[in-house]
């Protein structure tokens, strides 16, 4: 909630200097209170997905014909798979019926929509599915007078990072068949339900969160053991998630953008604008209390107009867009591109400037005006002379926090930017004097610019990473990666020696002492980069990287197997070896398992930890074996019948931890509790080494 105290304080500061009345204020609280509960939503949701919505209907035809037909709507980002794919492919879209009394099947299924098909380097195979929508139609036949169909599809569905279980959309229908009332009524029936294009019968299917006041799962287990270990763990996972992950990554964001806002100080745009704008306030007031007050308005009004920039950005993107930046190919390669110009600039080749007039305005304005209004004028006109320097630290850090997709995150980002960037105006004319101590300007200062774009250059590589992992092209494999990086860094050490030199660069200029110490720095991380080429895990920069499968000669190999795939004996052998356990929700169709398996598992210290120190249960849910016996559970007011183990284990992660993607991680103890909180698809491996080892410290205590 601070975040938003913070909205609310600096859009009052805001409102002040401008004389906005009543009516605006009143109408500014409520928007903040919608977004409150946006965001809050949004957290409350996070695991539970829902994104292809099905209905059913049949649809009669002339004569005793007829056509099942499941329609689909599928969301952005999401690809519903096609038929027919194989046994060693994902899962299939499949017709499967239960009971069909005086009807039968005609043909196969087939499906009806625009189908995309795509090699895919996983499973080594070309894969076919359908973006936006698309039907899958199964025509059958009358063979009686009255008919009685139970059925239903099977589908499977991925996005970039996750895949839901196999997943069930039925059709119960019941009647008399029209084949069997004379041909003229089957013609008439026929007509109208064609002009009407209206479903007779329709099922919809949505996936909501479990409640476990809703859930029977008395029918699922025996025993009283079993019963405990199916208890929902729902609250308690999300207790860990909003504490260790959301309010860690938003903190982590705020420092990111105070270091941001400390660099652009440094620059020749800001740094020399300092001690003129210290002195104006001084001079303009004789009285010194007033010049501080002026001074630490100034720096509020740099404050707040960051601060509403960020929440601009926010405002246009939304939650939705926002999320969806972290694997959109598209949006990732815009990224590279405009950290590459970014580099570009603070490398001299031009300047990225905002046109001379808007200034000129703004500054003439602020002449015109006095009080806060003038002051906040000025602020805005330092904004906009500064962007040359600051516009490409912003767009670094915009473009950073927005894909890590959390609504508040630009706005976070931008509040510690600004914090930083203020403070020097207020300290200084609070503290005159240290203004004779500060470093006077000179050519150091474009040396900061250069290593800001060698810095930005490398980050634009990540960016580019994700769109080719996304779209396999495989131009900038890992070792390729590496190689790159080697070649930046190691670079920048010798830029810092002064041993090359770009267009802005003081000719004259020698190395300082703090200078050589950065250039050690970076030549020493070059060296640390090397082993990598090799296939070195390279724990320092795995969040970047890309994943050690996309690597061709790799010399170092670990593997990691689960020996249980049964919930129930896997937690009874962890209880006898006195170990805590990590349910491991898969599928064998589940292509992001795969790369977590081959690009985190494979790392010596989680292989280490997983082999030694847990006990690994692995649980597919889209095994098909049938269970002994079909179980009937209810589950939020519906009964579900349970035919596959994969059903088993897809209602057991819905039931106990509230969730239906894969890949889908959770550590338990020996009683079915949890030790941290769940994870999902994400190839940072020293998190998810932080993440294991988070568990086993909960587990000793």
């Amino acid at each position: 909630m601070f975040i938003f105290d913070f909205y609310y304080a600096f859009s009052m500061n805001i409102f002040v200097i401008l004389h906005t009345n009543r009516i605006i204020n009143t109408a500014m609280k409520k928007f903040f209170l919608l977004i409150t509960l946006s965001c809050l939503t949004i957290l409350a949701n996070a695991q539970m997905v829902d994104p292809v919505r099905f209905t059913s209907n049949l649809k009669m035809l002339k004569g005793d014909e007829a056509e099942i037909i499941f329609s689909a709507t599928i969301d952005k980002g999401w690809h519903l798979y096609s038929t027919d794919l194989g046994s060693d492919g994902p899962i299939s879209a499949s017709f499967h019926s239960v009971k069909m009394d005086g009807a039968k099947p005609v043909g196969k299924l087939q499906h009806r929509g625009k189908e995309i098909s795509q090699y895919d380097e996983m499973f080594g195979m070309k894969l076919r599915f359908f973006e936006g929508s698309a039907q899958f139609v199964q025509k059958i036949r009358f063979t009686k007078e009255n008919y009685s169909i139970d059925c239903y599809l099977e589908f499977g569905a991925c996005n970039d990072e996750t895949c839901l279980p196999p997943t069930q959309v039925s059709l119960v229908k019941s009647g008399k068949s029209p084949a069997y009332d004379g041909q003229a009524k089957v013609e008439a029936k026929s007509e109208e339900v064609e002009k009407a294009e209206a479903p007779i019968a329709t099922d919809t299917v949505k996936v909501v969160a479990t409640d476990s006041a809703k859930i029977d799962t008395a029918t699922v287990m025996s025993g009283d053991d079993s019963k405990k270990l199916w208890q929902p763990v729902i609250s308690e996972l999300k207790a860990f998630d909003e504490g260790d992950a959301t309010n860690g990554s938003l903190l982590y964001i705020f420092f990111a953008g105070i270091v941001g806002g400390f660099l652009a100080l440094l620059t020749p745009c800001v740094w020399p604008i300092i001690p003129m704008t210290v002195s104006f306030f001084l001079k303009r007031n004789k009285e010194r209390s007033k010049a501080i007050k002026e001074a630490a308005t100034y720096g509020v009004s740099i404050v707040v107009i960051y601060v509403l920039l960020g929440l601009v950005v926010t405002l246009l993107f939304g939650a939705s867009a926002l999320n969806a930046l972290s694997t959109n190919a598209i949006f990732n390669i815009c990224f590279c591109l405009l950290l590459i110009v970014f580099a570009a600039s603070f490398f001299g080749a031009f300047e990225i400037t905002l046109p001379s007039s808007w200034s000129n305005k703004i500054d003439e304005k602020s002449e015109n005006t006095s009080g806060m209004l003038s002051i906040f004028l000025m602020a805005f006109t330092l904004t906009l002379v500064s962007f040359s320097c600051t516009g490409p630290i912003i767009g670094f850090l915009l473009v950073a926090v927005s894909t890590q997709g959390s609504i508040v995150a630009p706005t976070v980002g931008m509040l510690g930017f600004a914090i930083a960037l203020a403070i020097p105006f207020t300290l200084f004319a609070m503290f005159p004097s240290l203004l004779k101590s500060a470093p006077k300007s000179g050519g150091w200062m474009n040396v900061v610019k250069v290593t800001l774009g060698f810095i930005e250059l490398a980050f634009a590589l990540k960016f580019l990473s994700v769109a080719d992992l996304a779209y396999g092209w495989h131009i900038l494999d890992r070792e390729v990666f590496i190689s790159l990086w080697i070649v930046i860094f190691g670079l920048l050490g010798i830029y810092l020696l002064g041993w090359l030199k770009f267009p802005h660069d003081d000719p004259e200029h020698r190395t300082n002492v703090p200078q050589f110490f950065l250039a050690m720095i970076s030549l020493a991380f070059t060296i640390y980069m090397i082993p990598g080429l090799w296939g070195a895990p390279l724990k320092a920069i795995s969040a970047f990287a890309p994943p050690i499968n996309t690597q061709d000669f790799n010399l170092h190999k670990e593997t990691v197997e689960a020996k249980y795939h049964d919930y129930e004996e896997g937690m009874a052998a962890a209880k006898a070896a006195g170990k805590p356990v990590m349910v491991d929700f898969t599928g064998f169709g589940c292509v992001n398992c795969r790369k977590m398996e081959a690009a985190v598992w494979t790392d010596p210290k989680v292989a280490q930890i997983l082999n030694d120190k847990y006990v690994l249960i692995s649980l597919y849910v889209d095994d098909k074996t049938p269970l002994a016996q079909p179980i009937t559970v209810n589950e939020n007011g519906q009964e579900r019948v349970l035919r596959t183990v994969g059903d088993k284990w897809s209602y057991l992660q819905r039931v106990k931890v509230g969730a239906n993607t894969q890949p889908f991680y959770v550590l338990l103890d020996n009683e079915g509790k949890p030790l941290a909180g769940s994870r999902s698809y994400d190839e940072n491996i020293q998190e998810y080494v932080d993440y294991l080892q988070m568990g086993l410290d909960n587990y000793n205590k």
